[in-house]
Protein backbone atom coordinates (compact mmCIF):
# COMPACT_ATOMS: atom_id res chain seq x y z
CA UNK A 1 0.00 0.00 0.00
CA UNK A 2 1.10 3.62 -0.76
CA UNK A 3 2.50 6.04 1.88
CA UNK A 4 0.83 9.24 2.11
CA UNK A 5 3.60 11.89 2.86
CA UNK A 6 3.23 15.30 4.71
CA UNK A 7 6.51 17.02 5.01
CA UNK A 8 6.06 20.03 7.49
CA UNK A 9 9.20 22.64 7.83
CA UNK A 10 9.04 25.53 10.40
CA UNK A 11 10.88 28.66 9.67
CA UNK A 12 11.46 31.26 12.58
CA UNK A 13 13.68 33.75 12.86
CA UNK A 14 13.35 35.95 16.28
CA UNK A 15 12.76 39.58 16.46
CA UNK A 16 16.20 41.33 15.34
CA UNK A 17 18.21 38.47 14.78
CA UNK A 18 18.49 38.50 11.00
CA UNK A 19 19.76 41.96 11.56
CA UNK A 20 21.98 41.04 13.74
CA UNK A 21 23.79 38.15 12.30
CA UNK A 22 24.54 39.70 9.14
CA UNK A 23 26.30 43.05 11.22
CA UNK A 24 28.06 40.50 13.66
CA UNK A 25 27.81 36.69 11.68
CA UNK A 26 27.48 37.42 8.40
CA UNK A 27 28.09 33.95 6.89
CA UNK A 28 25.52 32.13 9.48
CA UNK A 29 23.08 35.42 8.22
CA UNK A 30 23.51 34.31 4.97
CA UNK A 31 23.31 30.33 4.72
CA UNK A 32 19.68 31.14 6.85
CA UNK A 33 18.29 33.06 3.93
CA UNK A 34 20.11 30.49 0.91
CA UNK A 35 18.02 27.67 3.39
CA UNK A 36 14.83 29.75 3.08
CA UNK A 37 15.42 30.65 -0.57
CA UNK A 38 16.32 27.30 -2.04
CA UNK A 39 13.33 25.95 -1.04
CA UNK A 40 11.15 27.59 -3.56
CA UNK A 41 13.97 27.31 -6.01
CA UNK A 42 14.56 23.81 -5.94
CA UNK A 43 10.76 23.24 -6.17
CA UNK A 44 10.53 24.92 -9.18
CA UNK A 45 9.49 22.55 -12.28
CA UNK A 46 8.17 19.77 -9.87
CA UNK A 47 4.46 20.82 -9.25
CA UNK A 48 2.89 18.08 -10.40
CA UNK A 49 4.44 16.03 -7.10
CA UNK A 50 5.74 18.12 -4.60
CA UNK A 51 3.96 19.26 -1.61
CA UNK A 52 5.47 20.98 1.41
CA UNK A 53 3.97 22.43 4.39
CA UNK A 54 5.33 25.54 5.85
CA UNK A 55 5.43 27.80 8.89
CA UNK A 56 6.48 31.02 8.91
CA UNK A 57 6.80 33.09 12.00
CA UNK A 58 5.10 36.12 12.11
CA UNK A 59 9.02 37.79 13.10
CA UNK A 60 10.21 36.20 10.07
CA UNK A 61 7.23 37.82 7.67
CA UNK A 62 7.62 40.67 9.33
CA UNK A 63 11.80 40.40 8.66
CA UNK A 64 11.14 39.72 4.93
CA UNK A 65 8.79 42.14 4.33
CA UNK A 66 10.23 44.77 5.71
CA UNK A 67 12.01 47.38 2.91
CA UNK A 68 14.75 48.72 4.97
CA UNK A 69 15.98 44.82 5.23
CA UNK A 70 15.08 43.85 2.11
CA UNK A 71 17.68 46.68 1.13
CA UNK A 72 20.12 45.69 3.03
CA UNK A 73 20.18 42.07 1.53
CA UNK A 74 19.57 42.60 -2.04
CA UNK A 75 21.96 40.70 -3.85
CA UNK A 76 22.15 37.97 -1.36
CA UNK A 77 18.48 37.03 -1.63
CA UNK A 78 15.80 39.16 -3.16
CA UNK A 79 12.83 38.64 -0.49
CA UNK A 80 10.23 39.96 -2.15
CA UNK A 81 10.34 37.43 -4.54
CA UNK A 82 11.02 34.88 -2.01
CA UNK A 83 6.93 35.93 -0.31
CA UNK A 84 5.55 35.99 -4.21
CA UNK A 85 7.32 31.79 -4.35
CA UNK A 86 6.01 31.32 -0.73
CA UNK A 87 2.49 31.80 -2.21
CA UNK A 88 2.35 29.28 -4.72
CA UNK A 89 -0.63 26.79 -3.75
CA UNK A 90 0.61 24.01 -6.10
CA UNK A 91 3.85 23.74 -4.21
CA UNK A 92 2.91 24.90 -0.34
CA UNK A 93 0.07 24.39 2.25
CA UNK A 94 1.13 27.48 4.13
CA UNK A 95 0.31 26.86 8.36
CA UNK A 96 -0.92 29.21 10.77
CA UNK A 97 0.91 30.08 13.79
CA UNK A 98 1.79 32.49 16.38
CA UNK A 99 3.27 35.79 15.54
CA UNK A 100 5.63 36.06 18.06
CA UNK A 101 6.64 32.25 18.22
CA UNK A 102 5.55 31.57 21.90
CA UNK A 103 4.97 28.44 23.58
CA UNK A 104 1.38 28.88 24.04
CA UNK A 105 0.33 26.61 26.94
CA UNK A 106 3.37 29.04 28.76
CA UNK A 107 1.44 31.79 28.44
CA UNK A 108 -1.33 33.86 29.56
CA UNK A 109 -4.74 33.01 27.62
CA UNK A 110 -5.69 36.31 26.48
CA UNK A 111 -2.02 36.76 25.05
CA UNK A 112 -2.19 33.32 22.79
CA UNK A 113 -5.16 35.45 21.12
CA UNK A 114 -3.52 38.34 20.15
CA UNK A 115 -0.35 36.73 18.75
CA UNK A 116 -3.10 33.78 16.44
CA UNK A 117 -5.31 37.01 15.35
CA UNK A 118 -1.92 39.08 14.88
CA UNK A 119 -0.62 36.25 12.70
CA UNK A 120 -3.04 35.88 10.31
CA UNK A 121 -3.55 39.87 9.68
CA UNK A 122 0.17 39.85 8.11
CA UNK A 123 0.05 36.11 6.48
CA UNK A 124 -3.40 36.95 5.00
CA UNK A 125 -1.63 39.92 3.61
CA UNK A 126 1.45 38.42 2.38
CA UNK A 127 0.64 35.43 1.59
CA UNK A 128 -3.07 35.73 -0.60
CA UNK A 129 -4.73 33.34 1.59
CA UNK A 130 -7.88 33.99 2.88
CA UNK A 131 -7.71 30.92 5.11
CA UNK A 132 -5.12 28.85 6.53
CA UNK A 133 -6.28 25.30 7.12
CA UNK A 134 -3.32 23.81 9.20
CA UNK A 135 -1.74 25.20 12.32
CA UNK A 136 1.42 24.70 13.86
CA UNK A 137 1.87 25.29 17.44
CA UNK A 138 5.55 26.56 18.08
CA UNK A 139 7.73 24.47 19.55
CA UNK A 140 4.95 22.03 18.84
CA UNK A 141 3.76 23.16 22.56
CA UNK A 142 -0.08 22.25 22.58
CA UNK A 143 -2.52 21.73 25.31
CA UNK A 144 -5.92 20.41 24.89
CA UNK A 145 -7.28 23.57 25.84
CA UNK A 146 -6.01 25.46 22.89
CA UNK A 147 -8.71 23.57 20.36
CA UNK A 148 -11.68 26.09 21.40
CA UNK A 149 -9.04 29.00 20.12
CA UNK A 150 -7.77 27.19 17.40
CA UNK A 151 -11.22 26.43 16.05
CA UNK A 152 -12.81 30.36 16.61
CA UNK A 153 -9.22 31.26 14.59
CA UNK A 154 -10.64 28.89 11.33
CA UNK A 155 -8.26 25.90 12.01
CA UNK A 156 -9.24 22.57 10.56
CA UNK A 157 -6.38 20.46 11.91
CA UNK A 158 -3.18 20.78 14.38
CA UNK A 159 -0.10 19.11 14.16
CA UNK A 160 0.98 17.33 17.78
CA UNK A 161 3.89 14.95 18.53
CA UNK A 162 2.97 11.33 18.40
CA UNK A 163 4.99 11.41 22.17
CA UNK A 164 2.20 12.81 23.32
CA UNK A 165 -1.20 11.40 21.78
CA UNK A 166 -3.21 8.88 23.73
CA UNK A 167 -6.24 6.60 22.59
CA UNK A 168 -9.47 7.12 23.59
CA UNK A 169 -11.08 4.91 21.30
CA UNK A 170 -9.48 1.68 20.31
CA UNK A 171 -6.38 1.63 17.70
CA UNK A 172 -3.46 0.12 16.84
CA UNK A 173 -0.13 1.73 16.91
CA UNK A 174 -0.02 2.07 13.22
CA UNK A 175 -3.23 3.49 13.20
CA UNK A 176 -2.58 5.71 16.53
CA UNK A 177 0.34 7.38 14.26
CA UNK A 178 -0.69 7.32 10.66
CA UNK A 179 -4.02 8.60 10.50
CA UNK A 180 -5.70 11.63 11.33
CA UNK A 181 -7.95 12.03 14.57
CA UNK A 182 -10.50 13.79 16.40
CA UNK A 183 -9.43 15.53 19.99
CA UNK A 184 -12.48 17.33 22.02
CA UNK A 185 -12.32 20.42 24.47
CA UNK A 186 -15.57 21.12 26.00
CA UNK A 187 -17.63 21.62 22.96
CA UNK A 188 -15.19 21.84 20.38
CA UNK A 189 -13.65 19.54 18.10
CA UNK A 190 -10.45 19.61 15.96
CA UNK A 191 -8.49 17.13 13.89
CA UNK A 192 -4.86 16.35 15.32
CA UNK A 193 -2.30 15.30 12.26
CA UNK A 194 0.21 13.04 14.11
CA UNK A 195 3.94 13.94 13.78
CA UNK A 196 6.45 10.90 13.93
CA UNK A 197 8.90 12.05 16.35
CA UNK A 198 11.24 9.15 15.14
CA UNK A 199 11.13 9.98 12.02
CA UNK A 200 11.64 13.87 12.29
CA UNK A 201 14.41 13.44 14.30
CA UNK A 202 16.21 11.66 11.17
CA UNK A 203 15.37 14.24 8.70
CA UNK A 204 16.47 17.21 11.14
CA UNK A 205 20.00 15.07 10.59
CA UNK A 206 20.32 13.75 7.95
CA UNK A 207 19.28 10.63 6.69
CA UNK A 208 19.79 8.34 3.55
CA UNK A 209 16.45 8.57 0.64
CA UNK A 210 16.86 4.17 0.61
CA UNK A 211 16.77 4.00 4.86
CA UNK A 212 13.66 6.44 4.62
CA UNK A 213 11.95 4.00 2.23
CA UNK A 214 12.75 1.30 3.69
CA UNK A 215 11.60 2.58 7.42
CA UNK A 216 8.93 3.91 6.36
CA UNK A 217 7.56 0.63 4.38
CA UNK A 218 8.16 -1.25 7.36
CA UNK A 219 6.38 1.30 9.89
CA UNK A 220 3.34 1.17 7.92
CA UNK A 221 3.51 -2.65 6.12
CA UNK A 222 0.56 -3.76 8.98
CA UNK A 223 -1.79 -0.84 7.92
CA UNK A 224 -5.18 -1.86 6.59
CA UNK A 225 -5.73 1.59 5.52
CA UNK A 226 -3.67 4.96 3.48
CA UNK A 227 -1.32 5.86 6.20
CA UNK A 228 -0.62 9.36 6.75
CA UNK A 229 3.10 9.58 7.65
CA UNK A 230 4.07 13.54 8.84
CA UNK A 231 7.57 14.31 9.67
CA UNK A 232 8.11 17.66 10.76
CA UNK A 233 11.58 19.62 11.05
CA UNK A 234 13.03 23.09 11.00
CA UNK A 235 14.07 24.06 8.08
CA UNK A 236 16.37 26.37 8.54
CA UNK A 237 18.45 25.60 11.24
CA UNK A 238 21.31 22.87 10.90
CA UNK A 239 24.39 21.87 8.44
CA UNK A 240 21.63 19.48 6.54
CA UNK A 241 19.74 22.30 5.51
CA UNK A 242 21.90 25.40 5.22
CA UNK A 243 24.54 23.45 3.19
CA UNK A 244 24.96 24.99 0.09
CA UNK A 245 26.90 22.16 -1.53
CA UNK A 246 25.04 20.92 -4.37
CA UNK A 247 24.09 17.06 -3.49
CA UNK A 248 25.24 17.63 0.49
CA UNK A 249 21.81 19.10 2.01
CA UNK A 250 18.16 18.02 2.37
CA UNK A 251 17.14 19.43 -1.16
CA UNK A 252 19.78 17.77 -3.37
CA UNK A 253 20.22 14.68 -1.68
CA UNK A 254 16.91 13.76 -0.22
CA UNK A 255 14.15 15.44 -1.92
CA UNK A 256 14.48 15.61 -5.22
CA UNK A 257 16.04 12.02 -5.29
CA UNK A 258 12.58 11.19 -3.66
CA UNK A 259 11.01 13.23 -6.20
CA UNK A 260 12.84 11.20 -8.84
CA UNK A 261 11.63 7.65 -7.60
CA UNK A 262 8.01 8.94 -6.80
CA UNK A 263 7.92 9.58 -10.76
CA UNK A 264 9.18 6.11 -11.38
CA UNK A 265 7.00 4.52 -9.12
CA UNK A 266 9.41 2.70 -7.22
CA UNK A 267 9.28 4.91 -3.62
CA UNK A 268 5.98 3.56 -2.35
CA UNK A 269 5.26 6.62 -0.70
CA UNK A 270 2.90 9.45 -2.60
CA UNK A 271 3.77 13.39 -1.40
CA UNK A 272 0.63 14.75 -0.21
CA UNK A 273 -1.26 17.53 1.26
CA UNK A 274 -2.60 17.25 4.73
CA UNK A 275 -5.93 18.87 3.78
CA UNK A 276 -5.53 16.55 0.49
CA UNK A 277 -5.27 13.39 2.58
CA UNK A 278 -8.44 14.78 4.87
CA UNK A 279 -10.85 15.53 1.98
CA UNK A 280 -10.28 11.91 0.56
CA UNK A 281 -9.76 9.59 3.40
CA UNK A 282 -10.78 11.80 6.56
CA UNK A 283 -10.36 11.23 9.85
CA UNK A 284 -10.62 8.15 12.41
CA UNK A 285 -10.94 7.50 16.04
CA UNK A 286 -10.86 10.03 18.86
CA UNK A 287 -7.20 11.31 20.73
CA UNK A 288 -6.37 13.35 23.78
CA UNK A 289 -3.03 15.15 23.80
CA UNK A 290 -1.05 15.24 26.72
CA UNK A 291 0.08 18.94 27.34
CA UNK A 292 4.23 19.16 26.35
CA UNK A 293 6.37 20.35 23.52
CA UNK A 294 8.23 18.35 20.60
CA UNK A 295 11.75 17.07 21.48
CA UNK A 296 15.03 19.21 21.74
CA UNK A 297 18.39 18.60 21.40
CA UNK A 298 18.32 18.18 24.90
CA UNK A 299 14.97 17.44 26.41
CA UNK A 300 12.24 15.37 25.53
CA UNK A 301 9.47 17.78 25.80
CA UNK A 302 7.24 16.63 28.05
CA UNK A 303 7.45 19.15 31.03
CA UNK A 304 8.65 22.18 29.14
CA UNK A 305 12.21 22.22 30.68
CA UNK A 306 13.77 23.60 27.95
CA UNK A 307 11.58 26.90 28.56
CA UNK A 308 11.26 26.75 32.67
CA UNK A 309 14.06 24.69 33.69
CA UNK A 310 15.92 27.19 35.83
CA UNK A 311 14.42 29.71 38.66
CA UNK A 312 14.97 32.62 36.23
CA UNK A 313 13.29 30.97 33.15
CA UNK A 314 10.18 30.23 35.71
CA UNK A 315 10.20 33.93 36.99
CA UNK A 316 10.00 35.52 33.51
CA UNK A 317 6.85 33.41 33.10
CA UNK A 318 5.43 34.93 36.08
CA UNK A 319 6.41 38.31 35.08
CA UNK A 320 4.48 38.01 31.94
CA UNK A 321 1.52 36.14 33.94
CA UNK A 322 1.13 39.39 36.24
CA UNK A 323 1.65 42.08 33.16
CA UNK A 324 -0.84 40.51 30.46
CA UNK A 325 -3.35 40.87 33.34
CA UNK A 326 -2.67 44.26 34.35
CA UNK A 327 -2.84 45.30 30.60
CA UNK A 328 -5.79 43.56 29.02
CA UNK A 329 -7.99 44.89 32.55
CA UNK A 330 -6.75 48.02 31.91
CA UNK A 331 -7.32 47.57 27.46
CA UNK A 332 -11.19 46.54 29.23
CA UNK A 333 -11.32 49.53 31.06
CA UNK A 334 -9.96 51.65 28.57
CA UNK A 335 -12.52 50.62 25.86
CA UNK A 336 -15.57 51.00 28.71
CA UNK A 337 -14.71 54.47 29.34
CA UNK A 338 -13.52 55.74 26.71
CA UNK A 339 -10.26 56.55 26.84
CA UNK A 340 -8.17 58.89 24.84
CA UNK A 341 -6.50 57.73 21.55
CA UNK A 342 -2.76 59.02 23.00
CA UNK A 343 -4.08 56.15 26.15
CA UNK A 344 -5.08 53.55 24.25
CA UNK A 345 -2.34 53.79 22.20
CA UNK A 346 0.23 53.50 24.90
CA UNK A 347 -1.57 50.43 25.95
CA UNK A 348 -1.16 49.13 22.39
CA UNK A 349 2.29 50.05 22.94
CA UNK A 350 2.75 48.12 26.05
CA UNK A 351 1.07 44.98 24.93
CA UNK A 352 3.52 44.67 21.52
CA UNK A 353 6.52 44.72 23.84
CA UNK A 354 4.92 41.76 26.02
CA UNK A 355 4.08 39.87 22.77
CA UNK A 356 7.66 39.95 21.84
CA UNK A 357 8.59 39.48 24.91
CA UNK A 358 7.24 35.91 25.22
CA UNK A 359 9.08 34.89 22.11
CA UNK A 360 9.91 31.10 22.62
CA UNK A 361 13.49 31.71 22.02
CA UNK A 362 14.68 34.14 24.32
CA UNK A 363 13.58 31.18 27.47
CA UNK A 364 14.96 28.47 25.05
CA UNK A 365 18.51 28.85 25.65
CA UNK A 366 18.30 28.59 29.08
CA UNK A 367 19.19 31.90 30.49
CA UNK A 368 21.42 33.06 27.61
CA UNK A 369 18.33 35.26 25.95
CA UNK A 370 16.64 35.69 29.08
CA UNK A 371 17.70 39.10 29.40
CA UNK A 372 16.00 40.17 25.36
CA UNK A 373 12.70 39.27 27.50
CA UNK A 374 14.09 41.77 30.22
CA UNK A 375 14.58 44.39 27.89
CA UNK A 376 10.50 44.39 26.53
CA UNK A 377 9.01 43.63 29.87
CA UNK A 378 11.12 46.67 30.98
CA UNK A 379 9.44 48.74 27.84
CA UNK A 380 6.18 47.43 28.77
CA UNK A 381 6.32 49.13 32.51
CA UNK A 382 7.85 51.91 31.26
CA UNK A 383 5.05 52.80 29.28
CA UNK A 384 2.43 51.80 30.90
CA UNK A 385 4.00 54.14 33.96
CA UNK A 386 3.78 56.81 31.39
CA UNK A 387 0.32 56.44 31.83
CA UNK A 388 -0.26 55.57 35.45
CA UNK A 389 -0.85 52.60 35.28
CA UNK A 390 1.82 49.93 37.22
CA UNK A 391 2.67 46.42 37.18
CA UNK A 392 3.53 44.63 40.04
CA UNK A 393 7.05 42.94 41.01
CA UNK A 394 6.32 40.65 43.01
CA UNK A 395 3.01 37.81 43.12
CA UNK A 396 1.11 38.46 46.13
CA UNK A 397 2.33 35.83 49.13
CA UNK A 398 -0.39 32.61 49.19
CA UNK A 399 -1.67 32.43 52.44
CA UNK A 400 -0.54 29.21 54.68
CA UNK A 401 -3.41 27.49 55.90
CA UNK A 402 -3.78 25.68 59.30
CA UNK A 403 -1.76 22.49 59.84
CA UNK A 404 -5.00 20.95 60.36
CA UNK A 405 -6.47 21.41 57.12
CA UNK A 406 -3.45 19.59 55.10
CA UNK A 407 -0.30 20.66 53.16
CA UNK A 408 -0.30 23.58 50.89
CA UNK A 409 -0.17 22.54 47.17
CA UNK A 410 2.66 23.97 45.64
CA UNK A 411 1.69 27.85 43.81
CA UNK A 412 0.99 28.28 40.43
CA UNK A 413 1.20 31.79 38.32
CA UNK A 414 -0.94 34.53 39.66
CA UNK A 415 -3.75 35.62 37.68
CA UNK A 416 -3.12 33.50 34.68
CA UNK A 417 -5.50 30.52 35.15
CA UNK A 418 -4.70 29.23 31.59
CA UNK A 419 -1.79 27.94 33.28
CA UNK A 420 -3.41 25.20 34.68
CA UNK A 421 -3.43 21.56 32.83
CA UNK A 422 -6.69 20.86 31.21
CA UNK A 423 -8.80 18.07 32.99
CA UNK A 424 -7.95 14.92 32.18
CA UNK A 425 -4.49 15.95 29.89
CA UNK A 426 -1.54 16.30 31.85
CA UNK A 427 -2.64 15.44 35.07
CA UNK A 428 -3.68 11.69 34.07
CA UNK A 429 -0.10 10.72 33.30
CA UNK A 430 2.40 10.20 35.71
CA UNK A 431 5.15 11.26 33.48
CA UNK A 432 3.86 14.35 32.86
CA UNK A 433 3.76 17.94 34.77
CA UNK A 434 0.87 20.16 34.83
CA UNK A 435 1.86 23.29 33.12
CA UNK A 436 1.04 25.34 36.38
CA UNK A 437 3.84 23.11 37.88
CA UNK A 438 6.40 24.15 35.71
CA UNK A 439 5.89 27.64 35.86
CA UNK A 440 5.55 27.71 39.15
CA UNK A 441 6.20 31.63 40.70
CA UNK A 442 8.94 32.93 43.25
CA UNK A 443 9.05 35.54 45.76
CA UNK A 444 10.25 37.72 43.48
CA UNK A 445 11.11 39.10 40.00
CA UNK A 446 14.62 39.68 37.67
CA UNK A 447 13.51 43.03 36.69
CA UNK A 448 13.87 46.15 38.55
CA UNK A 449 11.64 48.62 39.33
Amino acid sequence: MIAHHALVLNLHQPPGNLQHLLEHQTWEAKEILFAMDRIPRVLWGHEALARVHLSLSGTLLETLSDPDFQQQVYGIVDCGALLWHFQNQDLFEILGTGYYHPVLPLIPAADRQEHLRRWLGIAQHLLWRPRFQGFWPPEMGFSMELIPLLRACGYRYVLVDSEHVEPVTDMSWQELRYRPHLASYGDDTITVIVRDRDLSDAQESGMELDWFLNEVAERTKWCDFPPLVTTCTDGENGGWFRNVTEGANFWSAFYLPLLARVRAGTAGISPTFISDYLNVHGVHGEVRVRTGAWNTGWHHGRDFTQWTGSAAQREVFGVFARTSKVIHDARWSAGEQGASESHQAALDDALWHLLRAETSCNLYWGEDWVPRAELDLRATREVLARIGIEVPLAAPPKPVPPLDQGVAQGPTVPGDESAAAPPGVAAEASSSIPVAAAVQQLPSDILPG
